[in-house]
C-alpha cells in the first residue's frame, strides 16, 4: 500500500485525496488551518470547496505536519503558488530526508520567478527529486468520476512512472512527459490567457474575437517556454492546449471568472474580496511580464492584462490596441 501526504485542503488537494484513498493508498491530508481541518474531520466534507463530497473515513486529516509525514513516500502539494514557500518552511523542519514531493499548484512565484518545483526545491534542497501534476482537471468533475486525463512531469523517469502507477485509474488517465519546464509554465501561463478570455465574454465580444486571443495567447506560451528551454510537443498536449481550452471554456474556472467581470466593468480589488478561491492567474501575470522582459520576449496579450489588472487601463481600450498592432505573419 502506498503511502502519500497531501498538503493542501483546498478542492483540488481534498479530490486528489480522496481519489488516492480510492486507488488503495493510505493518505494524510494536511491543511495548515488546525480550526478548519477539525471542523473536516467532524463533517467529512469540504462544504468550502466541494459541498456535496464526502471525505473517506480512511482519509486521516492532519494539522501536524510531523504526523503527516510519517512514513510516507511521496508528498504531493496542492497550495496556491504564492503561498507554497511559507507553508514549506512551516512544515520542513519535519520533512522525511529524500521522499519525493509532486507539485498540483499552477503558478509562478512573484519575484523569484519560480514555478512550484523550483520553490520545493530551493526551500527543501536542490537535490530532492520534484515533479508536477498537470493538465485539464477541474475538480469539481474528477471527484466525482468523469473520465479526467493529466500528465505528469518529473525530475527523472522513474519518479514519473512512479506517479503515474499511483495515480493512473479507470476515470483517471496519467500521461508522462519528460518536460517540466514545459508542464509548468503552461499550467501558470494559461490562467492568464483565460483573464483574457473572460475579458472577452465579459465584453460580449463572441467566439471569433475569443478564438482568436485564446490561440494567439498558447502561442505566447510556447513563445516563451522555447526560450526556457520548452519542448514543442507539451504546447499541443494536455498541459499545454488541453489545459488551455478547459481554462478558457468551463464555467468552474476561475480565472475565466475574473476576466469576465473586469470585461463587465468590476474592479479588481472588489472581485478577490469576493472571491472564496484564489485566481492563480493575477499574480502569475506580474511573474509573466517580469520574466518575458528579463527573456527579451514579447507577450502583446500577457502585457495587457497586466495593464488592466494593475495599471487600470479598461478593457475595451486594451483589446483596441491588441486589434490595431501592425499586422505579421502567424507564426
Amino acid at each position: 500500500m502506498h503511502r502519500i501526504c497531501v498538503l493542501g485542503t483546498g478542492g483540488w488537494g481534498t479530490s486528489l485525496a480522496i481519489h488516492l484513498r480510492n486507488r488503495g493508498c493510505q493518505v494524510n491530508l494536511w491543511g495548515r488551518d488546525r480550526k478548519y481541518v477539525e471542523e473536516l474531520s467532524q463533517t467529512r466534507e469540504n462544504i468550502r470547496y466541494l459541498p456535496g463530497i464526502k471525505i473517506p473515513p480512511e482519509v486521516h486529516l492532519q494539522s501536524d505536519a510531523a504526523e503527516a509525514f510519517d512514513d510516507v513516500e511521496l508528498v504531493l502539494e496542492v497550495i496556491p503558488t504564492q503561498y507554497i514557500r511559507p507553508v514549506l518552511k512551516r512544515v520542513r523542519s519535519h520533512y522525511p530526508e529524500r521522499v519525493p514531493m509532486v507539485s498540483g499548484s499552477k503558478g509562478i512565484e512573484n519575484h523569484t520567478l519560480l514555478t512550484g518545483t523550483g520553490i520545493i526545491r530551493d526551500v527543501l534542497g536542490e537535490d530532492l527529486p520534484v515533479g508536477v501534476l498537470s493538465g485539464p482537471s477541474h475538480c469539481e468533475e474528477m471527484v466525482r468520476g468523469r473520465p479526467t486525463g493529466v500528465v505528469v512531469a518529473a525530475s527523472d523517469a522513474e519518479l514519473s512512472k512512479k506517479v503515474q502507477t499511483i495515480f493512473n485509474g479507470s476515470n483517471f488517465r496519467v500521461y508522462t512527459n519528460s518536460d517540466l519546464v514545459g508542464v509548468e509554465l503552461c499550467g501558470a501561463m494559461k490562467n492568464v490567457v483565460a483573464i483574457a478570455a473572460g475579458i472577452c465574454d465579459g465584453l460580449g465580444y463572441g467566439d471569433n474575437a475569443k478564438a482568436a486571443l485564446v490561440t494567439r495567447g498558447l502561442n505566447e506560451m510556447a513563445r516563451l517556454g522555447f526560450v526556457l528551454g520548452a519542448k514543442d510537443h507539451t504546447f499541443r498536449g494536455l498541459a499545454g492546449v488541453g489545459d488551455l481550452y478547459t481554462t478558457c471554456a468551463s464555467p468552474y474556472g476561475r480565472n475565466l471568472s475574473v476576466g469576465e467581470r473586469l470585461g463587465q466593468g468590476e474592479k479588481l480589488d472588489e472581485i478577490r474580496a469576493s472571491m472564496g478561491q484564489v485566481a492563480e492567474g493575477v499574480a502569475t501575470t506580474r511573474s509573466v511580464v517580469e520574466l518575458a522582459k528579463k527573456h527579451g520576449v514579447e507577450l502583446p496579450i500577457c502585457e495587457a492584462i497586466h495593464k488592466v489588472l494593475f495599471h487600470h487601463k479598461p478593457p475595451a481600450k486594451a483589446v483596441q490596441e491588441l486589434m490595431s498592432r501592425e499586422p505579421g505573419e502567424e507564426e
